[in-house]
C-alpha cells in the first residue's frame, strides 16, 4: 500500500454565497458536504475527485470536500462522531456498525461488486484450486470474505498466513496465495517482474457491493434533499471518470497522494473499466450506484450464518434505495 505524506485531503469546491440580485430570484447558498474516503487517495476513488474537478458538487448546489482515509483513520468512528456527512465503506462494516451502536445506513453503492480478490502464481486456474496453498490474509479478511472462503470451498485456517501488505512474502513462495485488490497489487507484482492470475470473489459468488456511499439514519431523515443531490453528482462523476477523461480527478487524486503513480492511476482505471464493476449487473439496466434488497438480503445471511452478525440486527437498517430506486444514471 502506498505511503501518504498529508495527513488529510482537502478538494473543495468554490463555495457559493446567497444573494438576491435586484429583480432576479434568490441564490440557494451551497450545502458544506464531506466525504472521508477509504484510503489514500487512488483511482478507486476518482469518481468523487471527478465530480468536485469537473464542477458536478457544483452543478448539484454542493460545496464538497474529499477527506483522505488511511490504516490509522476509524471512519465508522468519525461518521458517528458526525465529524463528516459521508463515509467510503462497507456492506460489512455497516452491519458491524449497527451491532456496535452506530446508526450508520448505506444510500448507494459505487461500484456492484467488491473490488477484493485473491492473486495467486500462475499455476493456479481458479479459487477452487487453492488446497494445499499457503492464503496470505490480513486481519480484517478474517472477518469478511475468508469465511466466504472457507464455507465455499471448505479451506481451513491452518492454510493462512498473515498479510502485511508486503508482497515479498508472495513473491518468494511459489506455493503462496495472497490478498489483492484487482487494481493494486497485480500491478505491483507485474511492475516487480512476476507473472500473476487474479480471481475477484464476486465471480464467485461474493455478495457485498464495493466503495458504498454511507451516512447517518438522521442526516436521511433530516436532509434527504441534500443526501439525493449527493448521490446522483457522485455517480455522475464515476461515470464521467471511468468513460470520460480521467484527467482532472487524476490531477487532484496525485496531489493528495504524490506517491500515487500515473501509470498505476492508468492500470486501474483500465481494470475498472474490464471488470465493468460499475456498470454491470443490475446498474446495466438500473443506473449506476443502484442497489437491491436481494443484494443486501445475501450479504446479512451469509454474516448471520457465519456468526459475523447477530441475527436482532435488522437487515433493513442498513440501507436504503429511497435515493437509487429512480434515479437512472444510465451506462
Amino acid at each position: 500500500m502506498l505511503a501518504f505524506t498529508r495527513p488529510w485531503a482537502v478538494i473543495a469546491c468554490l463555495a457559493g454565497t446567497a444573494v438576491v440580485a435586484l429583480g432576479s430570484a434568490p441564490v440557494r447558498a451551497e450545502d458544506k458536504v464531506t466525504i472521508l474516503t477509504s484510503w489514500y487517495a487512488q483511482a478507486e476513488h476518482g469518481g468523487f475527485y471527478q465530480a468536485v474537478a469537473t464542477g458536478i458538487y457544483k452543478k448539484y448546489g454542493l460545496d464538497v470536500t474529499v477527506r483522505m482515509g488511511g490504516p490509522q483513520i476509524n471512519g465508522m468512528q468519525i461518521l458517528g462522531a458526525e465529524q463528516t456527512e459521508f463515509l467510503m465503506s462497507y456492506d460489512f462494516s455497516v452491519y458491524k456498525a449497527l451491532e456496535q451502536g452506530v446508526p450508520a445506513v448505506t444510500v448507494a453503492t459505487s461500484f456492484q461488486s467488491d473490488l477484493q480478490g485473491l492473486m495467486t502464481h500462475p499455476d493456479v486456474k481458479s479459487l477452487a484450486d487453492l488446497k494445499g496453498k499457503s492464503i496470505l490474509v490480513a486481519t480484517a479478511g478474517r472477518s469478511n470474505w475468508w469465511p466466504w472462503m472457507k464455507a465455499k470451498f471448505g479451506y481451513t485456517d491452518e492454510q493462512t498466513r498473515t498479510y502485511t501488505f508486503n508482497l515479498q512474502p508472495f513473491l518468494a513462495d511459489p506455493n503462496a496465495a495472497q490478498q489483492a485488490y484487482m487494481s493494486s497489487e497485480p500491478f505491483a507484482a507485474r511492475q516487480a517482474g512476476a507473472k500473476v492470475n487474479f480471481f475477484l470473489f464476486a465471480n464467485d459468488g461474493y455478495p457485498p457491493y464495493g466503495t458504498t456511499i454511507v451516512t447517518l439514519q438522521k442526516t436521511v431523515k433530516d436532509k434527504p434533499d441534500m443526501v439525493q443531490r449527493f448521490v446522483k453528482a457522485s455517480m455522475e462523476g464515476w461515470k464521467s471518470y471511468i468513460y470520460g477523461d480521467p484527467a482532472p480527478a487524476n490531477a487532484l487524486i496525485q496531489k493528495d497522494n504524490p506517491k500515487m503513480s500515473s501509470e498505476q492511476i492508468a492500470y486501474a482505471i483500465e481494470k475498472l473499466r474490464e471488470s465493468k464493476v460499475l456498470v454491470s449487473g443490475d446498474a446495466a439496466t438500473q443506473g449506476i450506484g443502484v442497489m437491491t434488497d436481494a443484494r443486501w438480503k445475501a450479504t446479512y445471511d451469509f454474516m448471520v450464518k457465519e456468526k459475523l452478525l447477530k441475527p436482532e440486527v435488522d437487515m433493513k437498517a442498513g440501507y436504503t434505495l429511497q435515493f437509487v430506486k429512480d434515479m437512472k444514471v444510465m451506462p
